[in-house]
């Protein structure tokens, strides 16, 4: 990752024509300010850590996906919440125009299973890279500070005030983009939430999304570890009703679940206002018929083994024991004699092995954040304020989040590049009529 330079504003900026202020040197804050730089405009990127991308560096297990290659169409499917207010911004900059942005700065892209967009060399640090050159190449000034609130004059965002800038910074237009609540040691610490109530935005509380689920069940510890692939994973709620259903990988931890299919599913989740169980079908492959021939099979091929071991070519170790107390089968139970109902038992286990949730872990270890900046007050084509001229906001600190895959970070990309060229296209306007004014 690229250290913050605590470089000084340039003179000349600060006594003719402001910078725009870009808060946050995440996706979405580099995104903006980059966006915003190409189109000529001066441009200071503040920044609270010692190195840019911090959150970057973490996301795809350290791989980065950058995107998902898919259509407009799918990708508004993967967006739960507020996916209207992004159409405008995600179809002027979609996920091909991501992976063209990216190799055009030298970065070679892969595709993976369920269209993951992955830089070829498998790093995180060469996407940072990446953004952090062209940061300079396109004359972005990078400040380790932290902002500390918004200077409003006559209804206009006219600066901020920083820890190490208390009297303020000019600027032409600022734009937060200061990530949500959750990983708060990357600096996602909830302050543009702050900035926005100053600016007199609502905020949409945050909670997690992308996050591990909670479950009262003593299986959860005694499989920890245990991961499960190409499984069926439905969510029911109180009433029953399928919410989220999906195949995939999921994994046993000792507070619950969590792996890919169980954070997809958290994002349909609303815990204020329903209780969830979690439903896996373990053999989604074959219907109950060939199933229970599979197990005739098996039984008979292993006639004289205890359960424990019979069940070691349907199930992993770990999980042998807990399934076969659900189905109420001994394992000291040879598999000659298993009854037919037990063998029935363990057929409907198999295809509905059930967990309770209790709730979502921490929002502090979500991927992504629900909640934020109410979209409502937003345009959706600038990302600009409707409360105060002069104030934009980009990425995560908004009210928008999508599934895994790739997703959240396109939004952060395309709302980023929204931002950034209409602050930029302000910025000309003011400088054209300040031209006019002395001509």
């Amino acid at each position: 990752m690229r250290r913050v330079e605590n470089t000084p504003v340039r003179p000349n900026v600060t006594e003719k024509e402001p910078p725009i202020l870009v808060v946050g040197a995440g996706a979405a804050g580099m995104m903006a300010a980059i966006s915003a730089a190409r189109q000529g405009a001066q441009v200071v990127l503040l920044e609270p850590n010692e190195k840019v991308g911090r959150k970057l560096y973490i996301t795809g297990k350290g791989r980065c996906n950058v995107t998902n290659h898919c259509s407009l169409e799918e990708l508004m499917a993967a967006i739960p919440r507020n996916g209207k207010f992004l159409y405008s911004a995600l179809s002027r900059f979609d996920a091909q125009a991501t992976m063209d942005f990216f190799e055009d700065l030298g970065v070679k892209l892969k595709v993976e299973r369920g269209n993951r967009v992955f830089p070829a060399s498998d790093k995180a640090a060469d996407i940072i890279d990446a953004l952090f050159f062209e940061l300079r190449r396109q004359g972005v000034e990078l400040q380790q500070d932290r902002v500390t609130g918004l200077q409003v004059h006559q209804g206009q965002v006219v600066g901020v005030t920083t820890r190490q800038q208390p009297q303020g910074i000019p600027a032409s237009w600022v734009i937060v983009a200061t990530g949500g609540a959750s990983y708060p040691r990357t600096g996602s610490t909830g302050d543009g939430y702050q900035l926005a109530r100053q600016a007199g935005h609502q905020v949409v509380p945050p909670r997690g999304s992308l996050v591990p689920l909670e479950s009262p069940n003593p299986c959860c510890q005694r499989m920890q570890g245990l991961a499960l692939r190409n499984i069926l994973l439905r969510v029911k709620n109180k009433k029953g009703k399928v919410i989220y259903q999906e195949m995939g990988e999921m994994l046993f931890t000792h507070f619950g679940l969590s792996g890919p299919l169980v954070l997809s599913a958290s994002a349909h989740m609303n815990f204020e206002r329903d209780h969830y169980t979690v439903h896996m079908d373990l053999k989604p492959a074959l219907d109950e018929g060939k199933l229970d021939a599979r197990l005739v099979r098996d039984f008979t091929d292993r006639a004289n083994q205890n359960m424990g071991n019979a069940l070691g070519g349907l199930l992993p170790q770990s999980m042998i024991p807990v399934v076969a107390q659900r189905a109420g089968i001994p394992l000291d139970t040879k598999a000659h004699d298993l009854r037919r109902e037990q063998r029935r038992r363990l057929l409907e286990v198999l295809k509905d092995f059930t967990v309770d949730i209790s709730g979502p872990r921490p929002v502090e270890e979500a991927i992504v954040t629900a909640g934020g900046v109410k979209v409502g007050e937003i345009d959706p084509k600038t990302m600009a304020s409707k409360k105060v001229e002069g104030l934009s906001f980009a990425g995560e600190v908004l009210d928008v989040d999508a599934y895994t895959g790739g997703f959240n970070l396109q939004i952060a990309w395309a709302t980023g590049w929204a931002a950034g060229q209409a602050a930029a296209e302000h910025q000309e306007k003011r400088m054209a009529r300040q031209y006019e004014s002395l001509s």
